[in-house]
C-alpha cells in the first residue's frame, strides 16, 4: 500500500465518518505520531499525514517545501495573517518510557549509522496541538477574519528546516505573516500550565570543528613527534576561560567541547585530533567574542607548543548557525492577557530563558522583523509533578529516553492557548 493510501486510511481512523474538528481524536493522533517518529529530513510519512488532515479541514495545502515541509493556508476574508508553526522531526534516541505506544522505530542517520528514533523533544505534542488548533479555527471561521497559515517544518533538531523553507520562498510563495506563533514543550512545568518568556528566550547556536594537526610517532619517543592530543588538551582547558574571562559577567555564554577523537593505540602518537564544539550566546557581540576567541586560543596554543605554521589548527564554524529566539514583548503581553482569560491566571507563568536553540527564531528575524511568540507547554503528569515537588524523584529532561508527557492535558491546554491567541490576532 502506498504512503498516501496508508495516510488516508489513518485519517479515517482518527476522524469519525463525516467528522468535523470537534471529533478529532487527539490521543489517537498523538499516539500514532509518537510511535512513528522520523529523523530530520526524513519526515515523509509524518508530512503526508499532516497534509491530508489539513486538507480534510479545508486548507489549501502544499507539500515538499524545504524538504518534507508542509504549508497550509486558510483564507477567510480580509485581515491579518497569522502563522502557526510546528516542527516534525524526531531524535536518534532509544525510547525507554515503557509506554504501550512507545517508539520502536529504526532509521539510518546522516552518518550512515542505524539508530533508534524517538520523539524525545515533544514534537509529537507540537504537531497535535498545532493541528487541533488549525481544525478548531477552521470550524470557528465566523469568529475571525484574515489568513491562517500553518506550517509543518522539518529538521528543527538540525537547525536547518526553517532556513530550508525560507530559502524556498515560504513568505514569497504563500503569505507573509503579520504574526508568528509557535509552542515548545517544557519538561519541568506541570501539564495544564503555559510558560512564557518576554524578549530573549533561546540562544544563538553555533557548531565549531577544530582539526589539530600533528606529527605521529612512537609513544615512547615523544620528542620525535608533535602530539596533537596534548595540544587538544591545552586548547580544551583554555577554552574554559572564554566565558569566565572574555565576556561580561552578566552576559550568557556557553562553550562546550562535545566530542574529541584522536589515536588508535596506547603507544602510538597520532598525527591528528578532532574537536567538536557547541557555542551558545544571545548578543551578536558575545557570539563574535566567543567565535574569535576559539580560533585565537587554538592558534596560540599551537604556537606556544612549537607547532609550526604548517601544523596550525584549522577552525571551522559550521554553516549550521541558529539565531537566538526573540519573543516580541508587546505580542507576549497581548498573548499572556488572552491566555490568562482562557485558562486562568494561575496556569500562565513566566519561566526562565534557556541556552537551548530553536530555529523558529528565523521566521521573525527576517528583514521585516515579524513579531513572534513561542509559548512553553507544560507536560509533566500530575503524580510525577507532586513527587518531584516533594523531592522524591527527578524529572527527565527533553531529549531523555524517559521523556513521557501527559498528552491529553498538555495538548488540551496548548490548543486552548493557541486558539485563543490566534483568534485575538485575527480580529477584523
Amino acid at each position: 500500500m502506498s504512503v498516501r493510501l496508508i495516510q488516508v486510511a489513518l485519517i479515517g481512523w482518527i476522524f469519525a465518518a463525516d467528522a468535523h474538528s470537534t471529533d478529532f481524536d487527539r490521543l489517537a493522533f498523538y499516539k500514532h505520531l509518537h510511535a512513528n517518529p522520523e529523523l530530520s529530513f526524513q519526515e515523509q510519512k509524518t508530512a503526508a499525514l499532516l497534509a491530508e488532515t489539513w486538507r480534510k479541514a479545508g486548507f489549501d495545502v502544499t507539500e515538499n517545501v524545504g524538504g518534507f515541509g508542509v504549508v497550509g493556508l486558510l483564507r477567510n476574508g480580509d485581515g491579518t495573517t497569522v502563522m502557526l508553526r510546528m516542527d516534525t522531526d524526531g531524535l536518534p534516541v532509544e525510547e525507554q518510557t515503557g509506554l504501550s505506544y512507545a517508539s520502536t522505530a529504526r532509521a539510518i542517520e546522516q552518518t550512515g549509522q542505524e539508530v533508534s528514533v524517538m520523539h524525545a523533544c515533544g514534537h509529537d505534542v507540537h504537531m497535535t496541538v498545532g493541528t487541533e488548533t488549525a481544525l478548531a479555527l477552521a470550524e470557528r471561521r465566523n469568529e475571525w477574519s484574515g489568513t491562517l497559515m500553518v506550517i509543518a517544518q522539518p529538521a528543527e533538531e538540525r537547525g536547518a528546516g526553517a532556513r530550508a523553507m525560507l530559502s524556498e520562498g515560504l513568505f514569497e510563495r504563500f503569505a507573509k505573516p503579520d504574526y508568528n506563533l509557535s509552542l515548545h514543550t517544557l519538561a519541568n512545568l506541570p501539564a495544564g500550565q503555559i510558560g512564557y518568556v518576554p524578549g530573549w528566550m533561546m540562544a544563538n547556536v553555533d557548531s565549531v570543528d577544530i582539526t589539530i594537526k600533528g606529527i605521529g610517532g612512537h609513544g615512547a619517543y615523544p620528542h620525535n613527534a608533535k602530539d596533537p592530543i596534548v595540544l587538544a588538551a591545552a586548547i580544551i582547558m583554555d577554552l574554559q576561560t572564554l566565558v569566565s574571562r572574555d565576556i561580561h559577567p552578566v552576559e550568557p555564554g556557553v562553550v562546550t567541547v562535545g566530542s574529541i577523537h584522536a589515536g588508535t593505540k596506547h603507544n602510538i602518537i597520532p598525527d591528528q585530533a578532532k574537536l567538536q564544539l557547541t557555542v551558545r550566546s544571545y548578543s551578536d557581540a558575545t557570539r563574535n567574542t566567543l567565535l574569535q576567541g576559539i580560533e585565537r586560543i587554538a592558534l596560540n596554543n599551537a604556537e606556544a607548543l612549537g607547532f609550526g605554521s604548517d601544523l596550525a589548527p584549522v577552525v571551522t564554524v559550521k554553516d549550521e548557525y541558529t539565531p537566538a529566539l526573540w519573543n516580541d514583548p508587546d505580542l507576549v503581553a497581548r498573548g499572556v492577557a488572552v491566555m490568562r482569560e482562557t485558562i486562568g491566571d494561575d496556569n500562565v507563568v513566566e519561566v526562565s530563558k534557556e541556552m537551548g536553540g530553536e530555529d523558529f527564531a528565523r521566521y521573525g528575524r527576517t528583514e521585516d522583523n515579524i513579531p513572534s511568540f513561542m509559548i512553553r507547554v507544560g507536560v509533566v503528569p500530575e503524580a510525577k509533578w507532586q513527587a518531584y515537588q516533594a523531592g522524591d524523584m527527578s524529572l527527565p529532561s527533553l531529549h531523555s529516553p524517559f521523556f513521557a508527557p501527559d498528552p491529553d492535558k498538555a495538548i488540551g491546554t496548548g490548543v486552548a492557548a493557541m486558539t485563543a491567541m490566534a483568534i485575538d490576532l485575527l480580529q477584523p
